[in-house]
């Protein structure tokens, strides 16, 4: 058995529960941060808040379904804003359920269809360092990931 065998078996349940706990504290976080009003939906209006404020910016999620997967001028703008956050030392992860993430935050247009949820943006309220649990949790799990290499880390939203 080799060593990638035996880290396989271990962490199989270990990386599921945690994925579990990741998508709960993901939205957990999505709910608090529009009740405070510091939630930016959309790739561009997210590149505008980068561009003036990114100190203040604390959460950055992309999203795109399996039909975006193809569409390259959106990836390269998630290449874009991976690498800005990157840089920024701003955690990020992916998520791949749009309609979910639609269903979390209620950005609907005027025909009911989901608004530009491609990215999203979670910033401080105010000039103090914003204490969330599901903040600090999410921030945690990012850390775990880039331990591992992986520095946009996927997540699965609860039902």
């Amino acid at each position: 058995m080799t060593l990638e065998e035996v880290r396989g078996q271990d962490t199989v349940p270990e990386s599921t529960a945690r994925m579990q706990g990741a998508g709960k504290a993901l939205h957990e976080l999505l709910l608090s941060a529009q009740r405070q009003g510091c939630l930016t939906a959309g790739v561009y209006e997210s590149a505008k808040v980068l561009n003036v404020d990114p100190d203040n910016v604390t959460f950055c999620v992309l999203a795109a379904d399996e039909e975006d997967e193809g569409d390259i001028a959106l990836q390269i703008h998630f290449t874009l804003i991976q690498a800005f956050c990157c840089e920024n030392d701003i955690d990020i992860v992916r998520v791949g359920d749009v309609q979910r993430l639609a269903a979390i935050v209620g950005a609907d247009d005027e025909a009911g269809a989901p608004g530009d949820l491609h990215c999203i943006l979670i910033s401080n309220p105010n000039e103090d360092t914003w204490k969330d649990p599901a903040l600090e949790k999410l921030s945690l799990f990012c850390e775990e990931s880039r331990s591992f290499n992986d520095w946009v880390p996927s997540i699965t939203l609860p039902e």
